[in-house]
């Protein structure tokens, strides 16, 4: 199969930064991410080749574990229709590589029947993106070859260490986006393993 008629499905896939090296090596990519696509609705041709899957995580992120008693319950069942919208997306496709991912939070145990334990657990810093954001990734794919640096931290004037990225976070909901971008490093590895 040549790389052109390689088609890649981006579930959930946001910015398109994970995909992108496959777009930039001339795969088919498309990104079913609203308000292109919508997961519940596209209709996936017959020859996918792979799958990135990352399903939204705000209310499986153990970051946010502080909130989860005071929100409105039907939140974590949307987020769980999502995973289980891409999970069934992967079924009726059986791509040649899929992956899904998210942090480290309730998804693995409220859908360990489904998923196991990850096959991988990385930090950005570990594929050349000096920030720490521990991820963990199930599925049937290459693991990608390490590239690790240092990671960077700033500190607070109370003290506390955080992300250099987290400096120009303006807001919680800007904080939230930046950091679901899938880190340019890790996504070229990957590519590069599961081509």
């Amino acid at each position: 199969m040549v790389k052109k008629n390689k088609l890649i499905l981006d579930l959930c896939g946001g910015t398109g930064a994970w995909s992108k090296p496959y777009k930039n090596a001339g795969y088919d990519v498309k990104n079913i991410t609203l308000p292109s696509y919508d997961i519940y609705t596209y209709v996936p041709p017959n020859d996918v080749f792979g799958i990135l899957a990352s399903p939204p995580c705000t209310e499986f992120a153990v970051s946010g574990s502080r909130w989860w008693k005071g929100k409105d319950p039907r939140l974590l069942e949307e987020a769980l229709e999502i995973f289980d919208a891409c999970m069934k997306m992967i079924i009726k496709c059986n791509p040649h590589f899929w992956v899904l991912e998210n942090p480290v939070g309730r998804l693995k145990r409220l859908r360990y029947s489904v998923l196991g334990e990850p096959r991988l657990i990385f930090h950005p810093y570990e594929y050349g993106d000096a920030y720490t954001k521990k991820t963990l990734l199930w599925g049937n794919f290459n693991i990608p070859i390490k590239n690790e640096v240092e990671p960077k931290y700033m500190v607070s004037k109370e003290g506390y260490r955080y992300s250099p990225i987290a400096r120009w976070f303006r807001s919680n909901e800007e904080r939230q986006e930046i950091r679901s971008i899938t880190p340019s490093g890790f996504a070229k590895a990957f590519f590069e393993a599961n081509m």
